[in-house]
C-alpha cells in the first residue's frame, strides 16, 4: 500500500512543481488523470483476497441519511447528542469508536438517520485503518454536515474538503455537463458547444490516453475543466449536497456573527446552547429535497400523522405505489390526488402523475 501512496505523493509534487499556463495545461490534465486514477486503486484495491475482517455496516433506517464529518473537540458529538435529543425517538445508541449513530430524528414527518463519521480524517486518504470503509458510508449519505469550529474555520474546511475530493465526493456541485461515449474505432471527436478556456483536442487526448481510451466521442457542452472530464470518465463520483456548520458562535461577537452569515452553504450555531438549531433544520429539509404524500383510505380522513417520503427526482404516483407495496401497481386502475400537483381538487390521474410535497393521494384498484 505504501507504494501507491508514494505514487500519488511524487504525482502531487510533480503538479506542484509545473508552472500553470497554456502550454502545460495538457501536460497538468495527464498528471490529474494519473491521481484520479491511483486514487481510485487506493480505494478499491484490485485483490480480491484477503480476509472479511470485521464487519464496518451501519443499517439505513428512515428517509434519508446525514453524515457529520469534523476534527475532534469541534463540538460534533455536543451538537448530535443535543440534535437527537431534542428532536428524536430514538436517543440511546451504543457508540463504537468508529460508528456513531447517535439517533434517528423526526422532522416535518420524514425520520432522518444522523451518523458520526469519525476516522475519516485521521488517515484515510493513505487507506489507513477502517478509512476506506468510513468513506464508503460517507458515499451513502444524501447529505453531509461539516462540522466546524467558528474560531479557525476556514483552514479546518480546506483539509476536510480535500479529503472527501480525493475520495470522489463533490460537495454542493452539479455533475458537468459532458457526454462521453466510448466507441470500437474512429478516433477522439471532440464538439464543443461552448468556447472552451482550459480543454483543447490536445489535453483531451493526453487525458484519454492515461486511460487508454483511443477511440471516444466527447461533447463539452459547458465551459469544464481538466477534473470535470476526469470525473466524467472515472465515472464513480457522487455529488452531494453539503451544509458547513458553524460551531460555538457563542465565544464570537455579533459583528463577527454578521460576517459569518455571508458565507454560501453555512449555518452558525452554539451546540452547548441550543442555539439556531431550527435554522440548521430548516435548512437540512431544504438540501434534502424530500416530498411527504400522505394516504386517504377509502371513505376515510387522510393520514397526516405517517406520511410516505418520496426521495430524489422520482415523484409520480408509480414511485409512491413501490413505496407502498410492490404488488399495488399492477393493481391500480386509477389514483385521486388533492393537492397543489392537480388543477381540480380531487383529480384523476395515472401513474405517470408528478406528485408535490404534502399532496394527498387516495388509490383505486381494478376490481
Amino acid at each position: 500500500m505504501s507504494t501507491l501512496v508514494e505514487k500519488i505523493k511524487s504525482v502531487e509534487d510533480e503538479m506542484a512543481r509545473t508552472q500553470k499556463n497554456k502550454a502545460t495545461s495538457a501536460h497538468l490534465g495527464m498528471l490529474k488523470a494519473k491521481l484520479a486514477k491511483f486514487k481510485r486503486e487506493l480505494i478499491t484495491p484490485k485483490s480480491g483476497g484477503g480476509g472479511a475482517g470485521e464487519g464496518f455496516d451501519v443499517a439505513k433506517t428512515g428517509d434519508a441519511r446525514i453524515g457529520f464529518v469534523g476534527f475532534p473537540s469541534v463540538g460534533k458529538s455536543t451538537l448530535l447528542s443535543n440534535l437527537a435529543g431534542v428532536y428524536s425517538e430514538v436517543a440511546a445508541y451504543e457508540f463504537t469508536t468508529l460508528t456513531t449513530v447517535p439517533g434517528v430524528i423526526r422532522y416535518k414527518g420524514a425520520k432522518i438517520q444522523l451518523l458520526d463519521l469519525p476516522g475519516i480524517i485521521e488517515g484515510a486518504k493513505d487507506g489507513k485503518g477502517r478509512g476506506r470503509q468510513v468513506i464508503a458510508v460517507a458515499r451513502t449519505c444524501k447529505l453531509i454536515f461539516i462540522v466546524l469550529d467558528v474560531l479557525k474555520p476556514l483552514g479546518d474546511k480546506a483539509i476536510i474538503e480535500h479529503e472527501l475530493e480525493g475520495f470522489g465526493i463533490r460537495l454542493n456541485k452539479q455533475p458537468p455537463n459532458i457526454t462521453f461515449k466510448k466507441k470500437d474505432k474512429g478516433g477522439i471527436n471532440l464538439t464543443t458547444v461552448v468556447a472552451q478556456s482550459e480543454l483543447d483536442l490536445n489535453a483531451v487526448k493526453q487525458i484519454l490516453s492515461e486511460y487508454r481510451i483511443a477511440n471516444a466521442d466527447i461533447i463539452l457542452k459547458e465551459d469544464a475543466t481538466c477534473d470535470d472530464l476526469i470525473d466524467v470518465i472515472e465515472g464513480n463520483r457522487i455529488y452531494v449536497p453539503c451544509i458547513y456548520v458553524l460551531n460555538k458562535i457563542d465565544q464570537i461577537s455579533i459583528e463577527e456573527l454578521d460576517l459569518v452569515y455571508k458565507i454560501p452553504h453555512c449555518v452558525p450555531l452554539s451546540a452547548h446552547h441550543k442555539w439556531n438549531f431550527d435554522d440548521l433544520l430548516e435548512r437540512m429539509w431544504d438540501y434534502l429535497k424530500l416530498t411527504r404524500i400522505y394516504t386517504k383510505p377509502k371513505g376515510q380522513l387522510p393520514d397526516f400523522n405517517a406520511p410516505v417520503v418520496l426521495k430524489d427526482n422520482d415523484k409520480t404516483i408509480e414511485a409512491f405505489c413501490n413505496n407502498l407495496h410492490k404488488s399495488i401497481l399492477k393493481d391500480l386502475k386509477y389514483a385521486l390526488v388533492w393537492g397543489s400537483s392537480v388543477k381540480y381538487q380531487p383529480q384523476r390521474v395515472g401513474k405517470e402523475h408528478e406528485l408535490c410535497d404534502e399532496d394527498i393521494v387516495q388509490i383505486i384498484k381494478k376490481h
